[in-house]
């Protein structure tokens, strides 16, 4: 149970690649996530579910899925974060999440 009565749902685990990124820009807060662990059969339903990432001083950043990178063939999606994630959460658990 979350705050006040909250139901947390866990759909995933999944590990931070990297930001998104062009040949000449990068979106400090887009990341790609690669989902390793997931209660869903495809990627797509995913979209909508929040984001947990911890980084090793105990910071923790909260984000949305947004959308499914390279249609979804390796399980990567995209999600956007509140504040930028920094470098070094780079190789992070994510876990993703729905709250009701």
């Amino acid at each position: 149970m979350g705050q006040e009565g909250t139901k947390i749902l866990e759909l995933g685990i999944g590990i931070v690649l990297g930001y998104r990124r062009g040949s000449n820009t990068q979106y400090p807060r887009q990341v790609l996530i690669k989902v390793i662990e997931n209660m869903k059969k495809r990627v797509d339903n995913l979209i909508g579910a929040k984001v947990l990432v911890r980084d090793k001083y105990g910071n923790r950043y909260i984000g949305k899925i947004i959308r499914v990178h390279a249609r979804g063939k390796n399980n990567v999606v995209v999600a956007v974060f509140r504040r930028n994630l920094p470098g070094q959460a780079i190789g992070a658990e994510a876990l993703i999440y729905y709250t009701r």
